[in-house]
């Protein structure tokens, strides 16, 4: 057991949940003991053990209990039922807000914080420069923390959390507010933490800093563990798999392969998709993927490699001349890439009933969230008219074992020196 930082011994949190706020006085005051709640399970009997030094990523859907596990770990929350061992000094830096007092300044926060781990007022004093200077807010320091913006919360309680020299150290999501400097400075800090042999604790939604930092991962789902693996790559596949709510299966490359079923004409409140048009020729389906005549969408896509675009379009009547559109965008609205049949030098038309287009070009994005947009339009006449604008259509999600140090294009540089 001396290899192992924390252990996780058949845990499970079940809340109460009630209707109106007076029917929790009702149950504690009924004489024959009637419930007037529903139970919720957010934890089920879970059981982990967590090796020292190792980093693991925790991921799962909204909901699925990451959260609520991390708080019983640190201690935050008690457990319903079953117990967890921690051996070890434990930094923890949950959602932001947890262990600050919103009244107090920059620096009453990090004196409590250190009298929390058990440090003497001389001992943070030691400590406060490097905490100021990883934090970099400036006079801020002497301000409640409720005047803070998230970007500036998430500084301090990061420069706090690594610098009260913790064994064992747990981040929630808190990293994702920060501006982009910022998150590279604190990844960087995470990796030497790493190499000192501290043992982390990451719940992120970010699938490419789960396969990038971390040695192991475990997949939540409904306050249940469903994967515990070293592979990590696998474990955010089958996540992936699970958000979008498929089953994994391979088709031929044929026409023939793909189901054609027709959808509605209707815009995916998922996406919050603005869609447009005459919708007498709309498209029907749209699938990308890496794999050569394969009528499905990639769970995950790979940074630098070949990937098509699959169309499905149903047409009500002949059209003599169309164009298909594409671009990608990020998830603030800022196109980065986009192409068309036109600038590809092809003219296409539609016929009556079935038609299958393929997009191929490289994945050009470093690792990341993009979405997707694709437009149809009749050009015969003039002016041109809109067939069918979907805006975005889907998310995509990319990943590279290789990191670019800024921006959203993938080009890996190689080094020479002369």
């Amino acid at each position: 057991m001396d290899n192992v930082s924390i252990t996780v011994n058949n845990v499970s949190k079940q809340y109460k949940l009630y209707e109106k706020p007076i029917d929790r006085l009702k149950e504690s005051l009924h004489p024959l003991n009637k419930k007037y709640h529903r139970s919720f399970d957010a934890l089920k009997n879970v059981n982990i053990e967590l090796r020292r030094g190792e980093t693991i990523g925790i991921i799962g859907k909204n909901g699925s209990g990451k959260s609520t596990l991390l708080k019983i770990i640190t201690g935050v929350l008690s457990p319903t039922s079953g117990e967890v061992i921690a051996r070890g000094k434990v930094s923890a830096l949950l959602e932001l807000g947890t262990g600050f007092n919103p009244e107090f300044t920059g620096m009453q926060n990090i004196y409590l914080n250190g009298s929390i781990m058990g440090y003497t007022k001389e001992e943070m004093e030691t400590r406060v420069p490097n905490i100021l200077e990883f934090a970099g807010i400036g006079d801020f320091i002497h301000q409640p923390v409720k005047s803070y913006s998230s970007g500036m919360f998430a500084r301090l309680a990061f420069a706090v959390a690594i610098n009260v020299e913790p064994e064992i150290l747990i981040i929630d999501e808190a990293l994702s507010v920060g501006d982009f400097v910022f998150q590279n400075k604190c990844y960087l800090k995470i990796q030497e933490l790493q190499k000192k042999g501290i043992t982390i604790l990451l719940v992120t939604h970010s699938n490419q800093q789960i396969i990038k930092y971390c040695d192991r991962a475990i997949l939540l789902n409904e306050g249940n563990v469903i994967e515990d693996s070293y592979d990590v790559e696998r474990v955010v596949f089958h996540y992936e798999e699970l958000m979008r709510n498929v089953n994994h299966s391979s088709n031929e490359d044929s026409e023939q392969s793909y189901h054609a079923e027709v959808n509605p004409v209707q815009a995916n409140e998922e996406m919050n998709e603005h869609r447009f048009g005459t919708h007498t020729a709309f498209i029907n389906d749209v699938f990308i993927t890496s794999k050569e005549g394969v009528w499905e969408d990639d769970l995950i896509l790979k940074s630098g490699s070949l990937v098509r675009l699959k169309i499905a379009i149903v047409a009500e009547r002949i059209f003599e001349s169309v164009v298909i559109g594409v671009s990608f965008k990020d998830v603030n609205g800022v196109v980065l890439w986009g192409d068309n049949s036109l600038e590809a030098g092809q003219s296409i038309s539609l016929k009556k009933g079935w038609n299958y287009f393929t997009f191929e070009f490289n994945m050009i994005f470093s690792p990341g969230e993009y979405l997707l947009y694709l437009g149809l339009a009749d050009i015969s006449t003039e002016p041109r008219v809109e067939l069918d604008q979907r805006w975005p259509v889907k998310k995509i999600n990319v990943i590279s074992t290789r990191n670019m140090a800024e921006g959203y294009i993938y080009a890996p540089a190689k080094l020479f020196i002369d």
